[in-house]
């Protein structure tokens, strides 16, 4: 299974209908923030997540959408990776025996990208 969220149309031809049950494609305007992010991954990946009931989780953990970075537009804060590293670090504890592995994925305001990696190691490693 594939969940993810991008800026639309920055991502021409990516949209929310992939045919997939199994890909859980969130297009999200330029503008969105924090309260739109979380209300996508709580409406569309962790309702799918809990169906699927994952034995492992692969996290490509784009900073890119950080109000800070010139990327997107997404307009999101530290808080909002910490939410949703949280949110999935609850998926892998119930089905994939807190088993996750994640990767840098994007992310190009260095000082944000540092914050943002931070909020996401700390509670990957329950700090």
């Amino acid at each position: 299974m594939l969940c993810s969220t991008f800026q639309h149309p920055f991502y021409p031809g990516v949209g929310a209908d992939s045919g997939n049950e199994h890909i859980i494609n969130v297009p999200l305007a330029a503008g969105t923030g924090s309260k739109a992010f979380r209300e996508a991954v709580s409406t569309y990946w962790l309702p799918a997540l809990e169906k699927f009931q994952p034995e492992l989780l692969l996290i490509s953990a784009g900073f890119d959408a950080h109000r800070e970075d010139e990327m997107a537009m997404l307009n999101l804060t530290e808080a909002d990776y910490t939410w949703v590293t949280i949110e999935l670090k609850k998926i892998a504890e119930k089905y994939a025996k807190k088993r996750i592995v994640s990767v840098l994925e994007g992310g190009y305001a260095l000082s944000a990208l540092g914050r943002s990696v931070l909020a996401h190691i700390k509670v990957l490693s329950g700090l």
